[in-house]
């Protein structure tokens, strides 16, 4: 059989063959591409449009901001009422829907709708009587709630125009919105300066965060009213959303909605959400009108750190949303409001519900309660995260 010959290089000639060879595969080889940091790709799917939304009747330009993060979700905000407009986030498909109800253009907003997306002040839930004592002085606030005092007044935050600043940052985009509240503003003492920061961040949490300082004490409460429904707005009602709370006692209210003082037990009642619970299960057993939620629950951990609040699952789409805040309270509302009229928004009953991080309702007036005075050299601040998954 033929076999092969060895020739035997000099060593000198195979060290010339291989330096030649690496020479000519080098410069064959194409340039190695430029390796980028997560920080500068970002930016590139990132983006903030700002277009006209309309005007208020007064004539006042308001804008909607569309806020797409590095992921393709997107938060629509805009500056009358410093509202959230819609928020499209994925489900376990990966398929965005808008999750927050609301109206699809500026004329919905500027009637009378219930609080849709808001940004709540500057005394959000109730005020007995809409009046308080503070320092020796009555104050007198509108009554626009029967007898009480609601969500800010005939004309609180929600109803005005804030100043708003596009915000891009290493971690998200969303808006920075800003409102000097006068002296008197709806019976309110003191000159209030608000910032309302809402940022949609790469890994889908939507971050709210409220400061604000005074030249004179006032009472400050501060939410957001978004109004959920996890399957998507208007899909269908949100009784078989699975819900969470992490919370053990709730605020027991009167027939006007105003706390009694109590601070309530869950344990045996159909307020009892300390285990995951369809919403649905037992909404019915009620005893309001209309029937349903429209409780503050009591959350535990210290006021100012950051704890787990709730957590909501829809089974059909697999969105999961945890609320997690530094805010004491925590108001679940099922939307039992909600006619299908077209102020509000075509929606039915219980196709969408709150959980307004808050303090308590009433708490001028209750002295147990923890403090909602803010004073002259103080800053309020409260922080809550929505963070959104896919199960």
């Amino acid at each position: 059989m033929w076999q092969p010959r060895l020739r035997i290089l000099p060593a000198m000639t195979v060290c010339l063959l291989l330096i030649l060879t690496a020479y000519q595969v080098q410069a064959q080889a194409p340039p190695a591409p430029k390796l980028l940091s997560l920080t500068t790709q970002e930016p590139a799917t990132m983006k903030i449009e700002k277009k006209p939304f309309g005007q208020t009747k007064e004539g006042v330009q308001v804008d909607l901001y569309t806020c797409t993060n590095a992921q393709g979700s997107v938060l629509k905000m805009t500056n009358f009422g410093a509202t959230t407009v819609a928020l499209e986030v994925p489900d376990r498909s990966g398929d965005r829907t808008n999750v927050s109800l609301g109206f699809e253009s500026l004329e919905g907003y500027l009637g009378e709708h219930p609080y849709f997306g808001a940004t709540v002040g500057r005394y959000c839930n109730r005020i007995a009587l809409g009046r308080f004592t503070l320092d020796g002085q009555q104050y007198t606030l509108a009554t626009n709630n029967d007898a009480n005092h609601l969500h800010g007044g005939d004309v609180g935050f929600n109803k005005v125009v804030w100043n708003a600043k596009p915000l891009m940052t290493d971690s998200g985009v969303g808006v920075e919105f800003t409102y000097q509240s006068p002296d008197g503003e709806e019976g309110y003492p003191g000159n209030l300066s608000v910032t309302a920061v809402y940022l949609l961040t790469n890994d889908d949490q939507l971050v709210v965060e409220f400061t604000a300082t005074t030249d004179k004490a006032t009472p400050v409460n501060l939410t957001n009213h978004n109004y959920w429904n996890l399957a998507g707005a208007g899909a269908e009602t949100i009784r078989d959303h699975v819900l969470e709370i992490a919370a053990d006692r709730y605020l027991p209210v009167d027939e006007g909605l105003i706390p009694t003082g109590e601070l309530a037990d869950v344990t045996e009642t159909p307020l009892d959400f300390t285990q995951p619970e369809k919403i649905g299960a037992r909404l019915d057993q009620i005893q309001a009108d209309p029937v349903g939620y429209d409780h503050c629950y009591v959350l535990g951990g210290e006021i100012g750190q950051m704890k787990l609040a709730a957590r909501v699952k829809e089974p059909r789409s697999g969105r999961v949303m945890e609320i997690h805040t530094t805010q004491p309270g925590l108001q679940f509302y099922s939307g039992n409001f909600l006619d299908g009229s077209s102020a509000n928004g075509g929606y039915q009953q219980y196709e969408g519900f709150c959980l307004e991080t808050q303090h308590f309702p009433d708490s001028p007036n209750q002295p147990d309660f923890p403090n909602t005075i803010l004073r002259p050299g103080e800053t309020y601040h409260h922080k809550t995260i929505h963070r959104f998954t896919a199960e």
